[in-house]
């Protein structure tokens, strides 16, 4: 192992109590980062008052340890003002950075709290040189690199910006990059990018045409990241923090890891001889399988192992028996009173965890019981089958726990901010905000007399193939939209008298990943098409304003905003229309409430949605063989995806278009501009363009297709 740099970088451990908080403390961290109450992405975790961030901040300033809140939730409209207050709140508690995703929380932060230090979150897709140099140009102390990049990869990165990087070397893994994904979102409401994923990457897959059983496995399930061996690789490279995943981790796993890699660090140069040692703390962590990640190799071969579930802890045993609610197992491990355990529910997919009560064998109540030994546990409220597995996640010692907590006295500071809270100067910050108030519109008398519908919204026709501006699949579109990719535009140069005519209706979208290596092709092609004339864009990262800024003189661009800008809140609207972007699509995880909340708000920004697609559940970089592609995969619950290749990356999409076509007019009511109307994974065969037109002409009445959340609301 070659040695690290004179200046040590940060370790970065995470933390979702005050015992695991203590514990990260006490075992060497440098920093600890936490969720803030509500806004953090990683909701499905416990909440911490506003109590025990003050005293966690003041304990581990004390101990000579920086506290970051992590806020990398997205914003719903309706949530504005909660948001104020807290801000006002964190900003008299001095934390050491701010962990944001949302471009309305970041509007929010620089114009009216600007004492606060901000870091990008990696849910905002700092994959390339360009994305971060922009969010360095925006403020940014940090930025924390999406999980996908090289090595090779973040230090280009390194070399075009200064602003200090951050990565993941320790914890779980996506399969999506993040910020991608939209699997949790789509099939039940519940977005990740909010912080309620429910995972649907972790269940079993069966390939269509394959029999029960055969041909299925946790095809997307990943193993988790230890990049113990390569710190001095990424110090090289320019990273200066070194972050820990697991806010949901007890104090056991985050424990064992901090101590693990605090010793790495602290050896230097020396740091060969402890990687034994290292790595025998590592396995009693209980994590998944390890692997490397992309640090070596953008196709890593460990990343996932297909059969094998992909569980936390260490394998207890299968269900024998299950009656009443007490199963039956033979133990791989042993096991006592006090430990957590989860169940995994095969045919579902679901994992519950639950905390061991009673042991049961031959009879006899047990507090501790050893591999080898049948016995019985109880399962409150849990479904249980035979042939489902369970895993130890955790080992807990309740003197050990009570002890660390009781460090962090939170109740010291319930003067402060109440205090703080009584000040009220939030409110003063609300109103200069100058946001109208959410009142619901009432509902407009139909005219009896009139015999002709309402006139449709300006229809954006899109696609990945440029023969969509000849298809004839809709009458009149305002717009095409075309994404740019090597292929689109080889073609457009070999015809170019052929595309002429589309200079003013053709908008080229770029697509939201675009790889380090082929920043340089991006950059030529959009300077190329400006100067003949191609004046509309469609971006799909904010990153993505670098590209335009040596692009063709005096002929400045019309840009708009994708769907992948996840905006839910009127401020990111007014961020985008500071940096001239002008048509903005509204996030495509939105419901009813927020697109009405949001269009109420919206002042000069022209906002689009899309309203008919089969959108990328996930986009990954990795593709390994035993994927199949243009194959539809099914889950447990029948959910049923295709798995397709794109632009280098993989992708899966739902079966079925989603469609909204008929709720054009409550669209236009609400205050939308344009709707979208996005065929790109569609093949234009005469068959398919008539069946497309047929349900274009007819708006989409009387079809049985999902709305995706806008009926059913977005949590």
């Amino acid at each position: 192992m070659k040695g690290l740099s004179l200046k040590k970088p940060e370790l970065l451990a995470p933390a979702g109590s005050l015992e695991v908080f203590a514990t990260a403390v006490e075992e060497g961290a440098d920093a600890i980062y936490v969720g803030a109450p509500a806004m953090n992405a990683r909701a499905l975790a416990k909440h911490f008052s506003l109590e025990e961030l003050a005293s966690m901040i003041d304990y581990g300033h004390r101990n000579g340890v920086k506290v970051y809140l992590a806020m990398n939730s997205l914003v719903k409209e309706d949530e504005i003002a909660q948001l104020v207050e807290l801000l006002t709140i964190l900003e008299k508690l001095s934390p050491d950075a701010l962990i944001i995703q949302d471009l309305g929380l970041y509007y929010l932060i620089k114009n009216y709290f600007p004492s606060l230090t901000i870091h990008a979150s990696t849910l905002m897709g700092a994959h390339n040189s360009i994305n971060v140099q922009q969010f360095a140009d925006m403020g940014f102390e940090r930025v924390v690199l999406a999980r996908e990049m090289t090595l090779a990869e973040i230090k280009k990165i390194h070399e075009h910006s200064q602003v200090e990087l951050e990565v993941f070397v320790h914890g779980a893994l996506c399969f999506s990059y993040s910020g991608l994904c939209r699997f949790s979102g789509y099939l039940g409401g519940k977005s990740g990018l909010r912080g309620r994923c429910v995972q649907p990457c972790r269940r079993r897959y069966t390939w269509s045409g394959e029999g029960s059983g055969k041909g299925s496995g946790y095809f997307f399930s990943m193993n988790d990241l230890e990049a113990i061996d390569q710190l001095s690789d990424l110090t090289e490279a320019g990273v200066v923090s070194f972050k820990i995943e697991g806010r949901m981790r007890s104090a056991n796993y985050v424990g064992s890891v901090v101590r693990a890699y605090r010793k790495v660090i602290d050896k230097g140069r020396d740091a060969g001889s402890i990687m034994p040692e290292a790595h025998r703390i590592l396995q009693g962590a209980m994590g998944r399988k390890p692997t490397r990640g992309y640090f070596s190799s953008p196709q890593p071969a460990d990343a996932i192992t297909p059969f094998h579930s992909g569980n936390i802890g260490k394998f207890l045993g299968r269900v024998l028996k299950r009656k009443n609610g007490n199963i039956t197992l033979d133990l791989q491990e042993n096991i006592e009173t006090g430990d957590r355990v989860r169940h995994h529910h095969e045919k579902s997919g679901e994992r519950k965890s639950f905390t061991v009560k009673d042991i049961q064998s031959n009879g006899q109540s047990r507090k501790t019981a050893d591999t080898g030994e049948t016995v019985t546990l109880f399962l409150d409220a849990i479904m249980s089958d035979i042939g489902d597995t369970l895993y130890k996640v955790d080992v807990r010692s309740r003197r050990q726990m009570e002890s660390r907590r009781s460090r962090i006295n939170p109740s010291s500071f319930n003067r402060k901010v109440e205090n703080i809270k009584q000040e009220g100067t939030w409110k003063n910050i609300y109103r200069k905000l100058s946001l109208k108030p959410i009142t619901r519109q009432k509902e407009k008398k139909q005219d009896s007399r009139r015999s002709h519908p309402p006139s449709l919204l300006p229809i954006w026709l899109r696609s990945t193939d440029l023969k969509i501006v000849s298809s004839n699949v809709v009458d009149n579109p305002a717009r095409f939209l075309v994404t740019l990719d090597a292929e689109n535009y080889r073609q457009l140069q070999q015809q170019k008298k052929a595309y002429r005519h589309l200079v003013r209706s053709l908008t080229w979208v770029l697509p939201p990943v675009i790889l380090e290596d082929d920043v340089a092709f991006y950059r030529k092609a959009v300077i190329e098409l400006q100067a003949n004339g191609f004046r509309r864009w469609m971006i799909s990262h904010i990153g993505q304003l670098q590209l335009f800024r040596s692009a063709y003189p005096g002929k400045r661009p019309f840009i708009s905003a994708d769907y992948t800008f996840n905006v839910l809140n009127s401020l990111a609207l007014r961020f985008l229309h500071e940096k001239r972007i002008g048509d903005v699509q509204l996030s495509i995880e939105l419901d009813k409430s927020i697109l009405e909340n949001i269009c109420r708000r919206k002042n000069k920004t022209q906002v689009g949605l899309t309203v008919y697609a089969r959108p990328p559940l996930f986009t990954a970089r990795l593709k390994p063989d035993f994927f199949k592609f243009n194959r539809t995969f099914i889950s447990p619950r029948g959910e049923r995806c295709e798995l397709v290749q794109k632009w280098g990356q993989t992708l899966a999409l739902p079966d079925k278009a989603f469609s909204l076509l008929s709720r054009q007019e409550d669209f236009k009511k609400a205050g939308v501009d344009f709707v979208v109307i996005d065929l790109s994974f569609h093949h234009f065969h005469k068959k398919e363009i008539a069946a497309l037109r047929r349900v274009f002409s007819s708006g989409g009445k009387g079809r049985k297709e999902s709305s995706f959340n806008f009926l059913r609301g977005l949590q």
